[in-house]
């Protein structure tokens, strides 16, 4: 049997370092050579994240076009996240394999393996992904409550919105008396029946900044909506 591997790292720091794309790369050598399959093929994709579909990434889709082409009977990775997005996108990649005879094998679960082309398998790899769904959820949830909870406290979340700057503590936000003067001048501008554009060309005349850069249609576009709401 023809194995075909994939291997993927998500960070650029992981993808010049190199060890993480080492690692899997062994232990899909490893696992082929317990299984009999010979290790036709090993895509790479380094530096892409999980959030991309398997067939929008460079070496996904070489993937995908290679098991289209019938040159393995089994797809090799070290964990369902090295290859799916979310449930949907590894339920609909793997019926389409299996429609092809190809099965997946996922090689590092806790010591134990899951083949694909066992009807066991298959149930196997329908529960992980569901369950693997659900904890990217729960964690968004979670992100999200405590960035929620941070702004309702004043605290920095992401980005410094226009018109802010960080206190000296470094955790909350307080006014920008500058920054303040331009949202004034702009907002005065759009009343006064300035176009967004026209706003954004007498801004620049004035010699207001958006921090250091200057006045763009979109821009002003945007945090007159913000001050608006």
């Amino acid at each position: 049997m023809k194995a075909l591997a994939y291997i993927r790292v998500s960070t650029t720091e992981q993808a010049n370092e190199g060890v993480s794309l080492d690692a899997q790369r062994s232990a899909m050598e490893s696992y082929c050579q317990l299984r009999g399959m010979e290790l036709e093929a090993v895509f790479e994709d380094a530096a892409v994240s999980a959030g991309t579909p398997l067939a929008d990434r460079p070496a996904g889709a070489e993937l995908v076009a290679a098991v289209e082409r019938g040159d393995g009977q089994a797809v090799v990775a070290l964990k369902l996240d090295r290859l799916f997005r979310d449930a949907g996108d590894c339920l609909d990649v793997t019926r389409r394999w299996d429609g092809q005879g190809v099965a997946l094998h996922l090689i590092d679960l806790g010591g134990q393996a899951i083949d694909t082309s066992t009807a066991m398998g298959r149930m196997f790899l329908t529960m992980l992904a569901g369950f693997a769904e659900m904890e990217r959820n729960l964690i968004r949830e979670r992100t999200q409550a405590a960035m929620d909870h941070k702004k309702a406290k004043g605290e920095r979340v992401g980005h410094i919105p226009f018109g802010c700057t960080v206190a000296a503590d470094g955790v909350l936000l307080e006014v920008c008396p500058a920054e303040q003067d331009t949202i004034e001048a702009m907002l005065a501008r759009l009343n006064n029946g300035l176009s967004l554009r026209a706003t954004a060309r007498s801004l620049n005349e004035a010699g207001y900044t958006n921090r250091g850069r200057p006045w763009s249609y979109s821009a002003v576009n945007r945090i007159s909506k913000r001050e608006a709401s």
